[in-house]
């Protein structure tokens, strides 16, 4: 009996084991996270869903006219939308896939960005200079900054203590100060800024100048530039090289550049700031937006109109996916 019991008990543990070995394989061979991509489609009016998992597009939602920036709100459960020419920011839920909000803005709203805890979200609004502040808990605006001329870019820094504007005509970074909302240093940076990024550790500030050519290294300590990426790509001429969108690796050791018309994303030593390579992607790159494992990077191509898929690790191009008219941003996060 004691005999029976020993080979039925080394049974199920083979049983066990393959079982074990069934499932690990099947995990080693999917994906251990599944993403969605939402991209703002600025000439189409709409927004494209992407699904990770098989790179295509799931849902085409119809919203406002011009969409641009976009962000997936802190707790993953509604997406916001610069309406540009309808003067808003709609709010889409994430699961129903459907416009269900507007947030108040001024005219003209570009690029947003919020503070760590979802509460507050800050809007740069091209037409009239200023930056909106909303309180994203009651929906309503609570403050506006008056900056330069043609607000762009906007990012605060990792300890949410300094907003950072880019203004396009004035070639500047602001630091506003979030406390206060009063603006307390003015960074000049090459011809038309169009977006602002750090590291995560708060060492660096990354501004794109689209018209200057390059990338100012701007120390945020200092406040004061200390470095400059230049581009250089064979067979284009300098003014074709416009760099626009910026993503940063968490451990800040690369950074993507999208190089606008040029049609590369070129990638950067963090360290050094040399260029190591360009990639070639679609016509008129603009955004860009990491997988949350960094796995990935999905690129906005404008004038072909589609996303093209970075492999982060092997710096490749694999994946170009056809979304809207006129791609423009993009946000990305675990459904």
């Amino acid at each position: 009996m004691r005999e029976l019991c020993r080979r039925q008990f080394a049974r199920g543990l083979r049983l066990a084991a393959g079982l074990l070995t069934a499932a690990l394989l099947l995990a080693q061979a999917s994906p251990a996270f599944a993403y969605v991509a939402f991209v703002s489609n600025e000439k189409g009016n709409t927004v494209s869903v992407i699904d990770t998992d098989t790179w295509t597009v799931t849902k085409t939602i119809k919203v406002g006219q011009r969409p641009r920036g976009i962000a997936f709100t802190r707790d993953g459960k509604f997406v916001m939308v610069a309406v540009g020419d309808d003067d808003t920011i709609q709010v889409i839920d994430a699961k129903k896939m459907e416009v269900v909000d507007t947030l108040p803005s001024g005219p003209d709203p570009e690029l947003f960005a919020q503070d760590a805890a979802g509460k507050t979200l800050y809007v740069a609004n091209e037409n009239d200079n200023t930056v909106t502040v909303l309180d994203l808990e009651k929906r309503v605006r609570i403050g506006d900054v008056q900056v330069g001329v043609e607000p762009e870019g906007m990012m605060l820094s990792p300890d949410g203590k300094i907003l950072i504007c880019t203004s396009e005509t004035t070639n500047m970074a602001h630091f506003i100060d979030t406390a206060t909302r009063k603006i307390v240093a003015n960074v000049l940076v090459d011809a038309r800024p169009r977006y602002a990024e750090f590291k995560t550790d708060g060492s660096e500030l990354w501004v794109s100048a689209e018209i200057g050519g390059t990338v100012s290294i701007i120390d945020p300590a200092k406040r004061e530039v200390t470095g400059k990426i230049k581009f250089a790509v064979p067979g284009l001429r300098s003014e074709a090289i416009q760099p626009v969108g910026i993503s940063l690796t968490k451990d800040g050791k690369t950074g993507f550049v999208a190089l606008g018309p040029a049609n590369r994303v070129a990638v950067v030593d963090g360290a050094t700031h040399e260029v190591k390579k360009y990639l070639l992607v679609g016509q008129r790159v603009w955004h860009m937006e990491f997988t949350p494992d960094e796995k990935y990077l999905l690129v906005t191509n404008g004038v072909s109109n589609d996303v093209s898929v970075i492999d982060v690790a092997a710096q490749k191009v694999i994946k170009t996916i056809q979304v809207g008219e006129l791609p423009w941003g993009i946000t990305i996060a675990q459904p």
